[in-house]
């Protein structure tokens, strides 16, 4: 019986581990693409028009992962929502810098 405890405990802390290290690299790759954005706006790679939009989609990922945490916990499906909405916002970001429309400066 101690050792059932013993090996549910683990689990759970695993469990816990787990959740917090996937939010913590979802919320690394959401500060990694407003750095992309910023960078293309400096650069010159990104129209005022692409920058607003891209940045309106991130908000929308935000918006949608505390949607997600309201209840204390991110389900699977949540998760995989949420990846497939950081994948294609990487996506926009890279096909908008490498459209070769740039700023008028």
């Amino acid at each position: 019986m101690k050792k059932l405890a013993i090996v549910m405990v683990a689990m759970v802390f695993a469990l816990v581990t787990a959740d917090a290290a996937m939010a913590g690299r979802a919320k690394n790759r959401q500060v990694k693409q407003q750095k992309r954005i910023h960078q293309g706006t400096h650069s010159g790679a990104l129209t005022k028009r692409e920058t607003v939009r891209l940045q309106k989609e991130q908000r929308h990922i935000n918006r949608s992962k505390k949607r997600a945490l309201r209840d204390g916990e991110v389900t699977r499906r949540e998760r995989l929502r949420l990846e497939r909405k950081q994948d294609r916002a990487s996506r926009h970001i890279y096909r908008s810098k490498h459209n070769g429309r740039t700023q008028d400066r």
